[in-house]
């Protein structure tokens, strides 16, 4: 898009936890946002500037979807609406509904209006589970183990075809275990009240159900959204797909940590492994492509677990 204000970026998902950092920081960087999200837009509380089109629809209905690009000219596309792991195990017609066919009329009219640059929010369970001390890089095979995973992987393979045959500059950013406050995630909690708590001031326990031993891959929200609009901002990018960022943080660091922050919190671990993901992450394409770097983790929880003193 070569961060070209004059045209609106359109965000899918943009009631969602990343989707609303990502609103927040296109508006700070001065772009017009149309919003797209099944979510009533007075339903969520949101840090945003609350300015630019929103737009209640349902991205796998192809008519409701048309209005969103008839609102503004858009430039940019960055993808994020998607029937998350959980409700797709339960729902896994709903979820190919909306992951893959609302994915399909993104695509499909991306190209009828055209939108040069097309960000997808994809996901590090495209990969599967591989071995613990393995490092997987964009070049390992992938091999999702659910619905979710594998609706991801099949809308990177339909982007690349838009991106062949139609000049479509489709990109797509595999993202690990999103954190920070606000996540509002009702299978993983902790994502998010292991920074939402640090301020308490009475017991509180937050449940990890991962073994002490075990690694997971992390990014914070904020990095997921400038990550994002990176990409959408660059003026050509390299590949059609990139690792984000992530951390490898082992689990029982990350409870010394919190604990460490704040002795009124006990965060209880279970024994379960990683599945669906690596726990070891090369970077190194997105991080030397775009010369980025993130705020470690255990860093962002200090600053919170500060600013809450305050």
């Amino acid at each position: 898009m070569a961060d070209d204000r004059s045209n609106a970026v359109l965000v899918t998902g943009g009631r969602g936890f990343i989707g609303r950092a990502v609103t927040f920081l296109l508006q700070r960087l001065g772009y017009d946002v149309v919003s797209v999200d099944t979510t009533p837009y007075d339903s969520v509380r949101t840090h945003d500037q609350e300015s630019g089109q929103k737009i209640l629809c349902d991205i796998s209905n192809r008519e409701e979807l048309l209005h969103a690009f008839e609102a503004e000219r858009i430039g940019g596309i960055i993808h994020l609406a998607a029937i998350l792991p959980t409700a797709a195990q339960r729902d896994p017609l709903r979820a190919t509904q909306v992951n893959v066919v609302g994915s399909l009329n993104l695509l499909e009219l991306a190209r009828r209006f055209g939108v040069r640059r097309f960000v997808f929010g994809s996901s590090l369970s495209v990969y599967g589970i591989w071995p613990a001390d393995r490092i997987v890089s964009e070049q390992d095979r992938a091999a999702p183990e659910d619905i979710y995973g594998a609706a991801k992987l099949y809308v990177e393979q339909m982007g690349k075809v838009f991106s062949d045959r139609d000049g479509l500059e489709f990109v797509s950013l595999r993202i690990g275990r999103v954190v920070g406050a606000g996540a509002q995630s009702a299978s993983s909690a902790w994502r998010s009240h292991v920074f939402e708590h640090l301020d308490a001031t009475s017991p509180v326990d937050i449940s990890l159900p991962y073994a002490p031993s075990e690694r997971i891959l992390a990014v914070h929200v904020d990095d997921v959204a400038r990550m994002l609009v990176t990409v959408v901002q660059a003026a050509r990018a390299k590949y059609t797909i990139y690792n984000a960022h992530c951390e490898s943080i082992v689990v029982a660091d990350l409870k010394r940590e919190v604990e460490r922050l704040n002795s009124n919190i006990t965060v209880s671990l279970g024994g379960e492994s990683v599945v669906g993901n690596p726990r070891l992450l090369d970077c190194s394409r997105f991080a030397g492509e775009f010369a980025f770097q993130t705020l470690p983790i255990f860093e962002r929880l200090k600053t919170a677990a500060a600013r809450g003193k305050d």
